[in-house]
């Protein structure tokens, strides 16, 4: 891994503006550009495992955090959903395994779930034969319809009985409980999978877990939970890179990585330089918290400055931004052979100074405010919204800030209008178009990237928000017990750029849109079918073994009657 030397937000700002980068109007405005991904650049799509499984107390699966919190039934989610039956994933692995085949991809990004294989989330207790089972069929499917597997071992979906025991995250304990998951996974799996990611967005797994209390465990710790659960989670991500590294890579020969999401922070006015310190407190706060001691062994200075200051002044002895000793410093730097992005929209930035003695709190440590252009484009939900430029900033970005490493798009998407059921999904195939072209022009610029994984593959479970949002290429009819999926027309277009490896001329581009569109008009008209096809099913399910036993008995009452008549 190469030294890493940070660099100025403003340095990466001029960069982008010399090679052309505008943060004005649409992907077209800012000269589409048309050209193809390198040879061997991956397409992707994934999942996670608490979001579509379901199944969840079925096999010999434990209980998790998630399932803990959904059943409480205390107003935690939009409507008291849970995800107890979620796509029916566990159940439906060869169809939707034929969906990916569908759509032509060269890697599957999904999550395995802690408390199926290990029910109590530790190894020496128990191990769930048929857990592994189902993740090895799965894996060999994949495998088999030529799909390279990248695998997450946490997904958010912490067993329960750690959270009980010991505090989840808030314990040191979890790194070496996580150490001992990991080689277990590396163990049974890891002579087919070569890409592993250890946490999947951990800042937001801390900051809604920890802090908020929006997500499981459902804790309002604020200013100290999130970084003390954050500190845990990188210990706990080094450890199992250095078992991989140790143990496992010599002959498995795979790579270990981590995935972190982070929304690019534009300066709102870009020639105030406070605006500028702003938005590169932005980004350190989110993407450097876990990537700095990843990159550079240590939290981003900014970081240590500012929740140092502002400790002291509510009268704190110590930061509450935990500390790492040298020896830690040096075990954590350089443990990732990759680094995975996650990011779907963009804020404007300004300074706000947050009183220390409004508390201890995330939100006051970064003294700073979000911002939203009414001009960007409305996808129909809150969030995200389409900026497509500030994509290649973020790249940019992580470029120079780390390295040059090796960069897996891990998560890029768009969520649906809420209760929208059409098919037609115009906005998202404008999103992906514009972001995908933002990542093809920061490869041209240099940036080191490897592969991409739209998210996601199906509708699923989203956390807090149940199943209003809809980030799926699938829909899926929650609705109907078989949970049904019907293509969108996305499905169509994504299938086109990842046919092409890029956007090879504007003529056949905008034909692709064309024909993305007819044939979602056919796959409405299934959809608007589906209620009376469910209906047939119920009546088909109800009414013939009913009518089926009646006649039974009628026949064994003639049968009688007739036996009494001859006798």
């Amino acid at each position: 891994m190469k030294p890493v030397r940070a660099v100025p937000l403003w340095w990466v700002l001029l960069l982008v503006s010399r090679l052309g980068a505008t943060r004005k109007g649409s992907p077209e405005e800012a000269s589409f550009y048309y050209g193809t991904f390198p040879l061997g650049f991956s397409w992707g799509t994934g999942s996670s495992a608490f979001q579509t499984e379901g199944a969840w107390d079925q096999d010999g699966k434990g209980p998790s955090i998630w399932d803990a919190f959904t059943h409480s039934g205390k107003g935690k989610v939009l409507g008291d959903e849970t995800a107890d039956v979620a796509c029916d994933g566990y159940y439906k692995v060869q169809e939707d395994v034929v969906l990916l085949r569908e759509l032509h991809v060269n890697h599957y990004r999904f999550s395995l779930s802690w408390p199926r294989l290990l029910p109590t989330g530790i190894r020496a207790d128990k191990v769930n034969k048929r857990g592994v089972k189902f993740y090895s069929d799965f894996i060999d499917a994949l495998l088999k319809s030529n799909i390279t597997p990248i695998v997450t071992l946490h997904h958010w979906d912490l067993p329960q009985l750690l959270q009980v025991k010991y505090g989840g995250w808030q314990n040191v304990s979890m790194a070496n409980y996580f150490r001992d998951y990991a080689d277990l996974c590396f163990e049974a799996f890891g002579d087919r999978v070569k890409h592993w990611i250890t946490f999947s967005d951990p800042r937001t797994m801390a900051e809604k877990g920890y802090e908020t209390g929006h997500h499981a465990p459902g804790l309002q710790l604020h200013g100290t939970g999130l970084y003390k659960a954050a500190h845990h989670i990188i210990k706990a991500h080094a450890q199992a890179w250095h078992s991989y590294n140790s143990t496992w890579r010599g002959k498995q020969r795979g790579l270990v990585g981590i995935s972190l999401n982070c929304d690019w922070g534009e300066p709102m006015d870009i020639n105030s330089p406070k605006d500028i310190e702003a938005a590169e407190r932005y980004l350190q706060f989110c993407l450097g918290w876990f990537a700095n001691p990843i990159y550079a062994g240590d939290y981003p200075q900014v970081m240590k400055d500012r929740i140092g200051k502002k400790s002291a002044e509510q009268g704190l002895d110590m930061s509450r931004l935990p500390v790492f000793s040298l020896q830690e410093k040096s075990y954590i730097k350089g443990t990732s052979d990759f680094l995975g992005l996650g990011h779907f929209t963009t804020r404007y930035i300004t300074e706000r100074n947050y009183p220390s003695r409004q508390g201890p709190s995330y939100h006051n440590d970064r003294d700073l405010v979000e911002l939203v252009d009414p001009n960007w484009p409305d996808l129909g939900s809150t969030w995200p919204q389409s900026v497509p430029w500030g994509f290649r900033r973020l790249l940019h970005f992580a470029q120079t800030q780390y390295g040059n490493p090796p960069i897996y798009v891990t998560e890029n998407g768009a969520s649906q209008k809420l209760h929208c059921t059409q098919l037609c999904d115009e906005w998202r195939i404008q999103y992906l178009k514009g972001y995908i072209n933002e990542m093809l022009k920061a490869i041209k610029d240099g940036v080191n990237i490897k592969g991409y994984t739209s998210w996601s593959l199906l509708d699923k479970f989203e956390w807090e928000k149940g199943y209003s949002d809809r980030y799926g290429f699938y829909y899926v009819e929650f609705n109907n017990r078989n949970k049904p999926r019907y293509p969108k027309a996305s499905v169509q277009y994504y299938k086109k750029i990842i046919t092409a490896n890029g956007f090879p001329n504007r003529r056949e581009v905008e034909s692709w849109y064309l024909k993305a569109l007819e044939t979602c008009a056919v796959n409405n008209q299934m959809l608007a079918a589906e209620p009376l096809l469910s209906h047939m099913q119920m009546v088909t399910e109800i009414v013939v073994p009913t009518v089926c036993t009646l006649c039974i008995l009628i026949s064994a009452l003639l049968l009688m009657l007739l036996l009494q008549s001859q006798s």
